[in-house]
């Protein structure tokens, strides 16, 4: 089991096979036994299976092929709703409405999605995050008719494999472990922690066919630069606010 977690791949593309739904009720049944916070399970998981329905979230996911071409799209939300409504009809004031309490339920969202990918995984399927969700939250939100207090956090499109892609590179160990205590990196471990990844032929490609000097101006200036981060950001809390969550002042 541990080699086949080490072997695991992105998988975006899927064979014409529909998933079972007895089999996908089970995966999603062992993925709501992650750990939550207090035991409130303060998260909701929205199936897409309809193609009509997966071709209305493919914009707001950037029209990702993976989206429309999967069996089965899985949004994972966080969800105080359900909760709240709870502790109204049984007299208990609920104090949910900040922050705190919608980064709880972001987490224990993000738990239960990990588990599914993983049980998914190991059952022969393969999954690809879509790491759009808070990009384009309102939107998703509301293809999906979310209501007050539930926020999409993260997607994942799920099916057969039609091929097993490369592993994807990964940072060293020793570039994310501290012992005791953060210890903070140098230059140089900086230059020896990225070398490897730096001098890979795709990433080498990456800096070519975007006119670069190096990788991490195509992180800064392509992939993820300020200004598209800085938009989704005032997009996503914006729409934590909407959605009756208060931030701090």
């Amino acid at each position: 089991m541990i080699s086949s977690l080490k072997e695991r791949r992105t998988i975006r593309k899927y064979l014409n096979k529909d998933i079972d739904e007895q089999l996908l009720n089970e995966l999603l049944e062992t993925a709501f036994r992650a750990p939550t916070t207090q035991n409130m399970q303060v998260y909701s998981v929205v199936i897409t299976r309809e193609q009509e329905n997966k071709e209305k979230l493919a914009p707001a996911h950037f029209n990702q092929p993976t989206v429309t071409s999967a069996p089965v799209v899985l949004t994972f939300c966080a969800d105080f709703n359900r909760f709240i409504k709870w502790c109204e009809q049984n007299h208990a004031e609920p104090g949910y409405d900040n922050f705190q309490s919608f980064v709880t339920a972001a987490i224990d969202a993000l738990l239960v999605a990990q588990q599914f990918c993983t049980v998914a995984e190991i059952s022969g399927l393969g999954c690809c995050y879509l790491g759009t969700t808070t990009y384009n939250a309102p939107q998703i939100a509301e293809i999906l008719h979310l209501p007050k207090f539930v926020i999409p956090i993260t997607t994942l499109t799920v099916g057969y494999p039609a091929d097993i892609p490369a592993q994807i590179e990964r940072l060293p160990i020793g570039a994310i472990l501290h012992h005791e205590a953060y210890q903070d990196y140098t230059p140089e471990a900086i230059h020896r922690l990225y070398f490897e990844k730096e001098n890979l032929a795709e990433n080498k490609k990456y800096i070519e066919e975007n006119h670069k000097e190096n990788l991490a101006q195509v992180f800064t200036d392509v992939r993820s630069p300020r200004k598209d981060n800085e938009l989704f950001s005032k997009t996503f809390l914006d729409f934590i606010v909407k959605q009756g969550f208060r931030l701090p002042d």
